[in-house]
């Protein structure tokens, strides 16, 4: 009973072939409302002044906390199976893509 209970609860996702190449990001800007977080994820080049959104996603502040904690966790298991991730020194970023900014 319990094995079919599994298998009716599993959720079969489907990946293109163009999305399996996904997108590089190396800054995320987070903006929010009472309503959603929306996540703009850019690619930044050294001495390149402009660059562009490469993908938005924008989701429920419940979903945001799911997404936060699923991070944390896959970040925890990196850590312990390749050591713990340097983190570089802060840069701020001259620029404000209006409404709420969080930190990426």
């Amino acid at each position: 009973m319990q094995d079919q209970q599994q298998a009716e609860q599993q959720l079969n996702i489907e990946l293109s072939e163009e999305m399996a190449d996904g997108e590089y990001s190396n800054l995320v800007v987070i903006t929010h409302s009472f309503a959603e977080f929306v996540f703009d994820f850019v690619n930044v080049m050294p001495n390149v002044p402009k660059a562009k959104v490469k993908s938005r996603v924008i989701m429920t502040p419940q979903h945001a906390k799911r997404m936060m904690r699923a991070l944390v966790e896959n970040i925890k298991r990196f850590e312990a199976q390749n050591g713990v991730i340097k983190e570089q020194e802060t840069v701020n970023m001259p620029f404000n893509f209006g409404g709420t900014t969080g930190q990426a």
